[in-house]
């Protein structure tokens, strides 16, 4: 023990240093038997004082207070110290040795049965597992930092495409900022990314591509046609993208919101209905 007897016959605490206690190769056991560095240290601390109150241990060990009153409940709850109250305060002993080998023991069957647990629920698991497989998968957004996310996820595909989308040019243009705008196009006209678009007849967007493409490759222009703004006056966007995704964003300024669906299957169908649009707007 770190312990000396004056004189006077009293004991003395002289406090040793953090180094000497983890110097003990008793405390590298410990932490090799399931302890944490702190609670092989706070263990420990009392095995040498013979057994003290917290404030004692803290002293003896160098952590702090709020840690070591922790430690002690925890391990006082694992049956590794005993709590007993001397002067109206709490203090610790060690228990009986062989308590951990029992807490040891306990460990392992708790271990056993909650791993026999898990694989009861396995085939419930897997069943789960292939249900979700095959799920849409949907990530929300909100508000401008969210909608320009969406239209990043749009060029992230990193390759050559057809984008179709039912939009309202006008009204993209207050989304956006010019900057964000500009980098779009660019990087669409790099990667060859081509569009078809159904909008709505007004002034605004009649002379979208004239005001936004003016100097772009002929093929990365988008073929627009146009619907009756008074029958068809839609103020948000779809956007079919890439081979599995579709994006729908309202382009209302006080609620700026989007989706994107990543699915095959909710992907082709709203190509297939994209293109009865398509040839449909003829009528007009």
């Amino acid at each position: 023990m770190f312990v000396t007897i004056d004189k006077n016959g009293k004991i003395c605490y002289p406090k040793p240093t953090i180094m000497q206690i983890k110097n003990s190769g008793f405390l590298e056991k410990l932490k090799k038997s399931g302890f944490t560095d702190k609670e092989a240290l706070v263990y420990i601390s009392v095995l040498e004082l013979g057994g003290a109150y917290p404030s004692r241990i803290t002293e003896y060990c160098g952590l702090n207070r709020s840690t070591v009153y922790k430690i002690l409940t925890d391990l006082s709850i694992r049956g590794l110290v005993n709590e007993i109250e001397k002067k109206n305060k709490l203090y610790y002993q060690i228990e009986k040795p062989d308590n951990i080998i029992r807490y040891a023991k306990n460990k392992i069957a708790a271990a056993n049965e909650q791993l026999e647990q898990v694989q009861k629920l396995i085939p419930e698991f897997e069943g789960l597992y292939s249900l979700l497989s095959n799920k849409p998968k949907v990530l929300y957004f909100e508000n401008q930092d969210g909608i320009l996310a969406i239209y990043r996820d749009m060029l992230d595909i990193g390759k050559k495409y057809e984008m179709l989308a039912f939009s309202n040019a006008a009204e993209l243009e207050h989304v956006f900022p010019k900057k964000f705008f500009e980098e779009f196009r660019r990087t669409k006209e790099k990667l060859g990314i081509t569009t078809r678009g159904i909008i709505p007849d007004t002034k605004a967007d009649r002379t979208y591509n004239d005001r936004f493409f003016a100097g772009y490759k002929k093929e990365v222009v988008p073929q627009i046609r146009y619907v009756p703004a008074a029958k068809f006056p839609f103020k948000g966007e779809i956007t079919i993208y890439g081979t599995n995704k579709v994006a729908v964003v309202n382009l209302n300024k006080e609620y700026l919101t989007g989706i994107i669906i990543e699915d095959e299957t909710i992907h082709n169908m709203m190509r297939m209905i994209f293109e009865l649009s398509w040839k449909g707007t003829g009528k007009f």
